[in-house]
């Protein structure tokens, strides 16, 4: 049975130092920089940052123009006030809000905002989804 998991996320970016800072700024730090692509660190996967017509060129699709937006990259925290706080912070960082946080329709909390490369991160506290000590999230009842 093949195993369900993404080790690596990788997002385009229009200038690298500008999004490293952006990142920076929200007390992120690459774990390494390599070839023009800066590598995070995050619980259990990696999170890239590479220059989007680099990463066009890599995908073999040289001189396309690569999108943003139609994927969400989410958070979940343990409260409201965690999401409000890390939603306010982004936004001091030079992310555009897209949807301030409010209680949503599934019972939870949640806000959307967008990096300065327009990829598009939700701020969400889910009451039926407890996060470990670690942060990491597990769906209930699965193993």
């Amino acid at each position: 049975m093949p195993v369900q998991r993404v080790t690596l996320i990788t997002l385009g970016v229009d200038d690298l130092p500008r999004a490293s800072a952006f990142y920076q700024a929200l007390g992120w730090h690459p774990a390494e920089t390599q070839d023009g692509v800066a590598f995070y660190q995050m619980n259990g996967l990696v999170l890239g940052l590479f220059g989007r017509k680099e990463l066009a060129e890599d995908q073999g699709r040289a001189g396309a123009t690569l999108g943003t937006g139609a994927m969400t990259l989410a958070q979940n925290f343990n409260s409201r006030n965690d999401v409000d706080t890390a939603f306010a912070a982004a936004l001091a960082a030079g992310a555009s809000a897209l949807k301030h946080p409010e209680p949503v329709f599934w019972g939870g909390y949640s806000g959307y905002y967008a990096d300065p490369d327009g990829h598009v991160w939700e701020l969400a506290h889910n009451p039926f989804w407890p996060l470990a000590d670690d942060g990491s999230l597990t769906l209930p009842g699965t193993t």
